[in-house]
């Protein structure tokens, strides 16, 4: 069996796509270290779901589009990925379940507190990694190019997130905890 260290990294660099070395901390591996956190956290919500769950598909879907997004956040310029993206697609289809989710969810007009159930919790744990995710993609766009397709997708999946959270909350009937009104309720009496 092939050993899993290398001893490679020791020194503070790492490999991309097509070999080149660069700083552990170079924004691209940090782009992909969040991008690999958060598919870590959905594999913990569909571990805590039931087998035939109706979410698991998704999250399974999403899962394996974010291994083809990381290798190719971890390509550089010049170097061809044979992996077809297929983000616009599955943005797709999360506006699609996101919108028959929120067909069924009350109206809250408050912000909420994370947490709730611990699928609930998880999933916002997921909203807030895709977002920090979302920054560190866009920090890198300012660099290099990055396929707009991925921006799209890691945006979307925080706004899938925080809907699932909110759709776990009515399926479990556990009250949502409220923070505060939005503003704008509040200084139009709406």
């Amino acid at each position: 069996m092939k050993r899993v260290y290398t001893r490679t990294g020791d020194k503070g660099m790492t490999g991309i796509h097509g070999g080149a070395r660069v700083p552990k901390d170079d924004i691209r591996i940090e782009a992909n270290g969040c991008l690999d956190e958060l598919n870590a956290i959905i594999g913990i919500i569909r571990s805590m779901l039931p087998a035939d769950d109706e979410w698991q598909n998704l999250l399974h879907t999403v899962q394996r589009e974010l291994m083809v997004v990381m290798s190719h956040v971890a390509t550089p310029p010049g170097v061809v990925n044979p992996n077809p993206v297929s983000a616009a697609e599955l943005v797709l289809r999360c506006e699609k379940e996101m919108d028959s989710m929120t067909g069924q969810l009350q109206e809250n007009g408050y912000f909420l507190l994370p947490g709730g159930t611990p699928v609930s919790a998880q999933l916002h744990f997921a909203r807030t990694v895709a977002r920090r995710a979302e920054r560190r993609l866009w920090t890198l766009k300012h660099r290099e190019p990055v396929n707009g397709d991925i921006l799209c997708l890691v945006n979307r999946l925080s706004d899938l997130f925080f809907v699932m959270a909110r759709m776990e909350m009515q399926r479990q009937k556990w009250p949502e905890e409220k923070w505060q009104e939005f503003a704008y309720k509040r200084k139009n009496g709406k």
